[in-house]
């Protein structure tokens, strides 16, 4: 796994293999990118179901001013420190050990740019883009982007939020959401 572009293109991520672990691939992870040039900049990202970083160091490669990472698994957040450490990221980089749906339920910091990639095998994307319409962590002009399964379900809207784009990756897709 490694960094596309940015001030640390090209590094390779730490990472390990776990049932919750579902790295994104450098294909969707470009056309995620792809759709947030020139966003990036300044920008305030939460990346819930962290896993390794992945999305987070990304973002901060291409400009992100502060990565909110919400993660559950210790041992996911072992990797996601060792990478920080590597990287040389400092407090811009900040990692929540929680559960997403809690943490959901009690932010009430507002972010940019919101990546959601939850486990494939627990099959929590409606419930996550459900929980995640009900809270405070968006403002007008925040975009949200889910990788979800094919076997999934996923709406075209989650009032205030409606689905810009649905795209399919094989057995994935990833969807972009911004509000009505």
């Amino acid at each position: 796994m490694r960094i596309i572009a940015g001030k640390y293109g090209g590094r390779r991520l730490s990472t390990f293999k776990a049932d919750h672990i579902r790295p994104t691939t450098d294909r969707v992870k470009e056309s995620l990118f792809n759709k947030l040039q020139g966003e990036l900049e300044g920008a305030r990202v939460l990346d819930l179901f962290a896993g390794t970083g992945n999305l987070s160091f990304e973002a901060l490669s291409r400009g992100a001013l502060s990565i909110d990472a919400v993660e559950m698994s210790k041992a996911s957040v072992a990797i996601i420190n060792k990478n920080k450490k590597m990287l040389e990221v400092g407090s811009e980089l900040c990692i929540h050990l929680q559960d997403v749906i809690k943490f959901l339920k009690n932010c009430r910091q507002k972010y940019d740019i919101i990546f959601i990639d939850p486990p494939f095998t627990k099959k929590m994307a409606h419930s996550v883009l459900e929980t995640l319409s009900q809270s405070d962590v968006f403002h007008p002009h925040s975009e949200v982007f889910i990788e979800s399964s094919s076997q999934e379900k996923v709406m075209e809207s989650y009032p205030p939020l409606w689905q810009k784009s649905h795209k399919a990756f094989g057995d994935k897709y990833l969807s972009h959401y911004v509000l009505s």
